[in-house]
């Protein structure tokens, strides 16, 4: 009887330790899916601009790495840009800039939006907050890319003044109710600008984006009403400005090249090393927001994975 128990006992031990090690083996199975799952989920970016070329300038080529990486990216105008023009204006200036937007999507790889608000008139008003609120949202954000709201130009001003105040309200269920809130906070960031006052831009983050920088460039010249027709003649240029295709994608490049300072160049250093830093033609530098999840070093290596020693 005895012996009868301990076999029993015995032979119920192995069955129990099978079904453990089942188990066990289904969780490392299970886990390592999360875990894949977790390194593919790709990283969700939403750059906001003032008018449609915004983003694209400030953040063009880091757009075209995170998409060709297979993150999801997003530019949105907040004005329709229906006054950036000498001699048009009104609703076909709107129509014609959101078809060039669209061009530009395509030519980037990312998802282009163009909200129908007055270029030259936005103001950091409750109705507007509330359109930057759902687009944040309904992207499910991880960055949001706006520019500092201490710029020249009124709009852009006031595109930073929206993007602040919508960095806490994006979790808060109650505010914009139609669109779900986010669970997590983003990180914001800001796009470089040269103002002084009343503090400088600081590159906390830099993009290598020199194999990407004439991509950038035949992306932004889809914007043919202002790299070649309205910033030209507002700025005193126009003159300058090549007739054929070739020759205004080599001016407009000549254009946008913008100086690495020993501040970006401390920056690559930082997120590249040396070596490559040295190796910089182009970049593109983002400056953490003091609003918003504040990401540590390795976070922002998790969500720009293209910074890379």
């Amino acid at each position: 009887m005895t012996f009868i128990v301990k076999k029993t006992y015995f032979i119920e031990e192995i069955k129990t330790t099978t079904h453990m090690r089942k188990m066990f083996l289904l969780l490392i199975i299970l886990g390592g899916f999360s875990f894949l799952n977790a390194q593919t989920q790709p990283i969700r970016i939403i750059m906001i601009g003032a008018h449609p070329d915004d983003c694209d300038g400030g953040g063009g080529g880091t757009a075209i790495l995170l998409a060709s990486m297979g993150h999801a990216v997003k530019f949105v105008s907040v004005t329709n840009g229906d006054a950036g023009h000498q001699t048009e204006g009104g609703g076909a200036l709107a129509k014609r800039r959101m078809a060039e937007a669209k061009e530009a999507g395509k030519r980037f790889g990312v998802t282009y939006d163009v909200l129908d608000n007055h270029d030259g008139e936005l103001t950091p008003n409750l109705n507007v907050r509330l359109q930057v609120i759902r687009k944040i949202r309904e992207w499910d954000a991880d960055v949001v890319i706006a520019p500092r709201p201490n710029d020249y130009h009124p709009d852009h001003r006031y595109t930073g003044v929206l993007v602040q105040d919508a960095a806490y309200m994006v979790g808060v269920p109650n505010v914009a109710p139609d669109t779900r809130a986010l669970k997590k906070n983003p990180v914001f960031l800001y796009f470089q600008d040269y103002f002084q006052r009343p503090n400088p831009f600081r590159p906390d983050i830099a993009v290598d984006i020199t194999e990407t920088f004439d991509r950038k460039i035949n992306a932004l010249s889809a914007h043919e009403s202002q790299y070649y027709e309205w910033l030209p003649w507002i700025g005193g240029y126009a003159s300058e400005v090549p007739t054929s295709a070739a020759d205004r994608l080599t001016w407009l490049a000549t254009r946008q090249t913008e100086p690495l300072t020993p501040e970006i160049l401390k920056a690559l250093e930082k997120w590249y090393g040396k070596d490559r830093a040295m190796r910089v033609k182009y970049a593109e530098v983002f400056e953490v927001c003091e609003y918003g999840t504040q990401p540590g070093t390795e976070e922002i290596r998790r969500l720009f994975p293209m910074l890379k020693k």
